[in-house]
């Protein structure tokens, strides 16, 4: 793990320091609270990373000589070492949690699949209709550009992105999306309001465009298809 993330964890410390003190700071003027901000932030981030065993006190005295000017009592060689420790074991952690998420993700696409009216499709997509348009209404291509209504959520409920919450539907090409929605979208017909169930792979897989959305997550849309404006291109 590279030094830079010494750095990183010594924020932490602005927490450690405030409960070893006698009596609480406050949190009144601009400097405190942006102290206070870089602290939670930065453990927050540790958190993310499965550093929840930080040695505290350590990171409290680490602090305390940068601030001070006191010589490092841990030789650079020896922080190399244990940065490397740490990279390794937060590796591990992450294969071991994917590896978790990836069957969690099986389980629930499989309960899922046995509910009354859940289609899935050869590439693994589920949906269901909840309204249908007219039977003869227009289909999206891939060049083309809709307009769609939706609401997105992780399989705990969890919403990441709706256009009913901001009231206005969005506007974009079909091509241009995670590709269970560029499937489901030249499925439905203009009027369709269906709820679609996107495994991970046919998201954002390993990757995440928000920290709201977790690696490896499973997506869960209502989505309307309101219309189709041809793309000029």
């Amino acid at each position: 793990m590279k030094r830079n993330l010494l750095a990183a964890s010594i924020a932490l410390s602005v927490i450690t320091l405030v409960g070893c003190s006698e009596k609480e700071p406050e949190l009144t003027t601009p400097i405190q609270q942006a102290s206070y901000g870089i602290g939670l932030n930065m453990g927050q981030s540790l958190l993310q990373d499965g550093l929840d065993d930080i040695d505290t006190q350590a990171l409290a005295l680490g602090m305390e000589d940068a601030l001070s000017g006191t010589e490092a009592r841990v030789e650079e060689a020896d922080l190399m070492a244990a940065f490397a420790e740490l990279q390794t074991r937060a590796e591990e952690r992450a294969t071991n949690l994917n590896t978790e998420t990836l069957e969690a993700n099986t389980a629930f696409l499989a309960e899922n699949a046995e509910r009354e009216g859940v289609i899935t499709t050869e590439s693994g997509l589920q949906y269901e209709v909840i309204e249908s348009g007219a039977a003869d209404g227009a289909q999206p291509q891939a060049s083309d550009v809709v307009s769609v209504h939706y609401e997105g959520k992780l399989t705990d409920g969890t919403v990441f992105d709706s256009s009913l919450s901001r009231g206005e539907p969005v506007d974009l090409p079909v091509g241009g999306v995670i590709p269970g929605w560029v499937e489901a979208l030249q499925m439905m017909r203009v009027g369709d309001k269906w709820k679609v169930t996107v495994p991970s792979d046919l998201a954002y897989g390993a990757g995440s465009p928000s920290p709201i959305i977790p690696a490896n997550s499973i997506l869960v849309f209502e989505m309307e298809l309101l219309g189709i404006q041809q793309d000029e291109e």
